[in-house]
């Protein structure tokens, strides 16, 4: 694991020779040892159509690539950070909340109808969340950030999990998303008023959710 947990809002990476990291730009509090940061201009391992994808959607986050031997001290905005591990499984979350990943994961971009159909591309409009998300797939670990803490809740087949999307950070697993609408769902369980829209998760995997309904 490169990462380890300094406390709630700053971790710290190990960079060995021959690895590499991939970090939002800026996110670097304070290293030691030979360490390079270089612009990466190609969004990761998806290349350039995954940079294409992201900038189509206005979505492109800037990165640095990271190499060299030492440890590096990462985090950005006072934001909490949730370090997931992924093995072999596929991650999705908003490109705007990656704060660094491993190089081994391979990024991507996957547009939201796709698994939502017409409410999946309704839900980025409504929700203020991009039409595309970023995935990383493979084995390796992940640092996301998030507004106030973040819980990890398990989807099962027989239990799927309904998200406010505003608190919504990423999920992983074989799951599907679909947005619900349920009129004062806010004015009972939630927080504003009138029509109100749920993310229902379904399938197997996990969902993370933040303490806050803030956007990064």
């Amino acid at each position: 694991m490169p990462f380890r947990e300094i406390n709630s809002k700053m971790i710290e990476a190990t960079i060995a020779p021959g690895q590499r990291l991939f970090s939002q730009r800026g996110a670097m509090l304070a290293y030691k040892g030979e360490v390079s940061f270089t612009p990466n201009m190609q969004g990761g391992q998806g290349g350039v159509m995954s940079m294409i994808g992201r900038r189509v959607a206005n979505e492109a986050t800037p990165l640095m690539t990271v190499e060299g031997s030492g440890t590096v001290l990462f985090g950005h905005g006072g934001h909490h950070i949730q370090v997931i591990e992924l093995t072999g499984d596929t991650l999705y979350v908003e490109a705007d909340r990656l704060l660094a990943f491993d190089g081994t994961l391979q990024q991507g971009t996957m547009f939201m109808g796709s698994q939502g159909g017409v409410m999946g591309m309704v839900r980025g409009q409504v929700t203020g969340q991009g039409l595309f998300t970023t995935t990383l797939k493979g084995q390796g670990a992940v640092a996301v950030m998030a507004h106030g803490g973040v819980i990890e809740v398990p989807i099962t087949p027989q239990r799927p999990v309904h998200v406010d999307p505003q608190a919504y950070v990423a999920h992983h697993g074989d799951v599907r998303n679909k947005l619900s609408t349920a009129l004062g769902w806010r004015d009972m369980v939630g927080r504003g008023s009138g029509e109100a829209f749920q993310l229902e998760l379904s399938g197997s995997g996990a969902v993370y959710v933040q303490a806050s309904e803030e956007k990064l």
